[in-house]
């Protein structure tokens, strides 16, 4: 399983930065994570174009939006264990900026995913994305 997480800009907290390496490490033994960072932009669309350039082909691709799906951890561990199943072995998970993302790559998501009701961050949205990795989830 190869998933890729695609975010719009850097993260510059040196917590979060070594917490998403703690993640990216607890989830080598279940599969290849990449991140992938575009750089923030002045409009939402056009980090939208940026980030949809970068989504590897052949990828089932999930956008972090607050108004996605709500889900719980389990049933995110589901999608992850159906799609592997059916043979699909490239994942993209996307997160906007800080205004959102475009309607474009709303458009293009085969899932709008939604962490909570609650607002986050981009750059904590992230980290609560990688712990969702974890494989007691899955």
């Amino acid at each position: 399983m190869k998933i890729t997480i695609l975010a719009v800009g850097k993260l510059k907290e040196k917590y979060l930065t070594e917490a998403v390496k703690e993640y990216l490490k607890r989830m080598k033994p279940y599969a290849t994570v990449e991140i992938v960072e575009v750089p923030e932009c002045r409009t939402v669309e056009e980090e939208g174009d940026k980030l949809l350039a970068r989504i590897p082909a052949a990828s089932w691709v999930c956008v972090l939006d607050v108004h996605g799906e709500l889900i719980s951890s389990e049933g995110l561990a589901k999608v992850v264990a159906d799609l592997t199943l059916s043979g699909q072995s490239k994942l993209t998970f996307v997160i906007g900026g800080a205004f959102g993302i475009s309607q474009k790559l709303r458009e293009t998501a085969a899932m709008r995913l939604s962490l909570s009701k609650m607002t986050f961050t981009h750059q904590m949205t992230r980290l609560i994305l990688m712990e969702h990795g974890e494989p007691y989830h899955w």
